[in-house]
């Protein structure tokens, strides 16, 4: 009986390793939207102060300006992958939690569920693994925005290093 018992607890426990690697992916997508979110806000902020009067008048304001209102849809999408896989891993977690259930209530009730709880897990997985690689599309888009905004700055840097140049 001892065996039994071991054998439905390991069967159970199987389940809750994807849903800890689940909760990870959930906890540092949701930092992301949280970056993601402060930097829409950081751009709008830094637009006002650009179209402003005195704005205007900064060095490479209109590029900055053109390089704000391209990244703005680009993290408009961001947020929307990150949304789509924070709903892939939640549905994961509780697809991965009702396995582990149905395989205790099996064991307790001796009831057989036949292949559900397998159908179950699977599902789980495939929807981990979805939302895995919608995060990996997410971390491309970021990746390129910022390569973007480096190449502005790169060209600041030089705009300003050339005024100092003037001077020697």
């Amino acid at each position: 009986m001892a065996d039994a018992s071991l054998e439905v607890l390991t069967s159970m426990i199987t389940p809750a390793v994807l849903i800890s690697g689940a909760g990870t992916l959930l906890m540092s997508t949701s930092t992301r939207v949280g970056r993601a979110t402060d930097r829409v806000r950081q751009l709008t902020a830094r637009f006002k102060v650009l179209v402003s009067e005195q704005g205007r008048t900064e060095p490479l304001a209109r590029e900055e300006k053109q390089m704000i209102m391209r990244q703005l849809p680009r993290l408009a999408r961001r947020s929307q992958l990150l949304t789509r896989a924070m709903t892939a891993m939640y549905i994961a977690v509780a697809l991965l939690v009702l396995t582990s259930i149905l395989i205790g209530a099996a064991s307790l009730s001796r009831l057989s569920f036949g292949l559900v709880p397998v159908l179950m897990a699977i599902l789980g997985a495939a929807s981990l693994a979805i939302g895995a690689l919608i995060l990996t599309f997410e971390m491309r888009l970021s990746a390129r925005t910022t390569k973007e905004e480096m190449g502005f700055l790169v060209g600041l840097g030089k705009h300003y290093a050339g005024l100092y140049a003037d001077r020697d």
